[in-house]
């Protein structure tokens, strides 16, 4: 992102605070609750939505070299991604040609074949057919055509992006629009994957995209965990096609006010959320980034599955573990990670970015998408309502029912 770019974003940050607002988008609108519930709907999202849109399944740092791969199944597609003697990235059904079985149930490694582990068919990481044992016995065979399904896969700005038909079609010109050039100033490319957490919940989907959508409930919800390190109330705000960008200050922001402007960085003072249509939030922090992939499940409207990826720089790998052997800094861990909001020089440890995922996102935000559930369940709730300073809910449920041919939220004032 360009400089002038953030520094624009935190004077708007910190004159929100000065006037005690918050992002107004205008009016409120109604959200039917039956959106949350209804199977038929499930099944359209599902198929619309996941199996015939491009996905974004990780970051450049999943597939750090030649021979890694990693492996995800959230979608209805078996996906193998790997990264092939050329550097390039590729995705192929994660499948044998002979009789269809996985060729790999590990989450990531590294490997130079892929054995199915069924009659031991072997596939190079270009997805090669290279040894069917016992072909005398088998019959012949022409492994230039029994090679492992291709899908459509492309890295861009570090990000890595499969669709999961064959046939399909990979437009990221499109699918990012403006965001290409702000995501190619981010270095997406530099940071390494470090650790990966679940979160499977009784809840919608939704209701759990919509936990990212509002900080009207920082201080409520949040008041002892990440109320502690954040202003809430307060949100920069832009939309960018069926895409977003959601900035936060920190409770720290308005001490960069003491530093000359040429010297402020965003993730300084802030935290930077780009929700990426229809089903990833991407959090930016200062040498770190949190990819957070949102699934439905198949014919279930009521259960959802995070898929949580923590990637750090190496910088700040190697400040981590600098502060880890000196008194004298300040290294934030899972103990004390909700008192660092002041703290000058603090650095942030994985267990400190996971403690946040566990106590506020899984145990305070999703405690209350479970509670939602049940009131949309019941019939007895027809709408919920997204106030003036949740225009984030706004858009990506127009977003939704845009994609699939419905009407807008209702407005109501």
């Amino acid at each position: 992102m360009r400089h002038e770019q953030q520094v624009h974003i935190l004077e708007q940050l910190m004159q929100q605070l000065d006037e005690c607002r918050n992002v107004d988008a205008g009016v409120q609108v109604r959200q039917p609750t039956i959106a949350y519930v209804d199977r038929q709907l499930a099944e359209r999202e599902w198929r619309e939505l996941f199996q015939n849109h491009a996905q974004l399944i990780g970051l450049s740092g999943d597939l750090p070299k030649a021979n890694s791969y990693f492996t995800v199944d959230d979608f209805g597609v078996p996906v193998l991604a790997t990264r092939d003697s050329q550097g390039r990235f590729r995705a192929y059904l994660n499948a044998c040609r002979h009789r269809g079985v996985r060729l790999t149930k590990s989450n990531r490694g590294e490997t130079q074949l892929f054995v199915c582990p069924f009659h031991a068919w072997s596939y190079s990481r270009d997805g090669a057919l290279v040894a069917a044992p016992q072909e005398d016995q088998f019959g012949k065979l022409n492994k230039a055509c029994h090679s492992l399904v291709s899908l459509p896969a492309e890295e861009r700005h570090g990000l890595l992006f499969v669709h999961p038909r064959t046939d399909g079609v990979l437009n990221l010109d499109v699918q990012l629009g403006a965001l290409n050039d702000e995501f190619a100033g981010w270095d997406f490319a530099h940071y390494l994957h470090c650790g990966d957490k679940t979160i499977d919940k009784r809840l919608n989907w939704k209701f759990a995209n919509d936990t990212f959508g509002e900080t009207y409930h920082f201080q409520k919800l949040h008041k002892a965990t990440l109320g502690r390190i954040f202003h809430g109330d307060t949100l920069a705000y832009e939309v960018i096609g069926r895409n977003h960008r959601f900035v936060f200050p920190r409770r720290s922001i308005l001490q960069m006010r003491d530093i000359p402007q040429e010297k402020w960085r965003l993730t300084t003072g802030a935290t930077v959320v780009y929700y990426l249509f229809p089903n990833v939030q991407l959090v930016v922090n200062a040498g770190r980034v949190s990819l957070v992939r949102i699934y439905t499940l198949a014919g279930d409207p009521a259960r959802s599955v995070t898929r949580i990826g923590s990637y750090f720089t190496q910088d700040m790998i190697d400040r981590v573990a600098s502060a880890a052997d000196d008194p004298d800094k300040i290294l934030v861990d899972a103990s004390n990670v909700y008192d660092s909001g002041d703290r000058a020089g603090a650095v942030l440890s994985l267990d400190a970015l996971m403690e946040v995922f566990n106590s506020t996102i899984e145990n305070e935000d999703y405690a209350m998408g479970e509670d939602q559930q049940r009131a949309a369940e019941s019939g007895r709730l027809v709408h919920f309502l997204f106030g003036r300073n949740e225009a984030p809910l706004h858009h990506y449920h127009n977003a939704f029912r845009a994609a699939l041919g419905e009407p807008p939220l209702e407005v109501v004032a």
